[in-house]
């Protein structure tokens, strides 16, 4: 299977697999196959498993993202694992190519962002608006091309009180 070549680690607990850009984390309105789709059949196979495949997504990435994306195999590792991106004692780190030359090679930025449900769409915008939330978003270049930076990326996005 296609999905197998994608596996970066897999034990009893847990499987992380690389989603392609394009990919669902998890199902939506399109009825479109999941990535955990994939994954639950392979692991069938592999497995020779009569029943039900049990997998869920411990955390999400957005369909044009493309990135690591880690599953609990078992309810124990799902609880678990909720448990510390609650904490937050996990890491995310996320890396970005950007059409542009940052002059700086570190810094960051301040936006307000809101979100269009209907579209399924965010926007960012350079002050305050209603029903926004203030996002900041640290960055640090970490190669230049030729007109392109790679960028890893941390943020936060905090809800305002009205």
């Amino acid at each position: 299977m296609e999905i197998e070549n994608r596996i970066i680690f897999e034990d009893n607990h847990i499987i992380v697999v690389n989603k392609k850009s394009g990919e669902l984390s998890q199902g939506d309105k399109t009825n479109d196959v999941t990535l955990p789709d994939l994954i639950k059949s392979y692991l069938k196979i592999k497995y020779n498993k009569p029943g039900n495949v049990y997998l869920r997504v411990v955390h999400r990435l957005d369909r044009p993202t493309s990135g690591l994306l880690v599953f609990a195999k078992t309810s124990k590792a799902l609880s678990r694992l909720n448990h510390q991106f609650k904490l937050r004692t996990t890491k995310k780190v996320y890396w970005a190519i950007v059409e542009k030359l940052f002059p700086e090679e570190e810094g960051t930025l301040i936006h307000w962002m809101t979100r269009d449900k209907k579209k399924n769409r965010s926007k960012a915008h350079n002050k305050e608006v209603l029903n926004s939330k203030k996002a900041i978003l640290h960055f640090k270049c970490i190669q230049y091309f030729n007109k392109y930076t790679l960028c890893e990326l941390n943020y936060k996005v905090i809800k305002l009180t009205d």
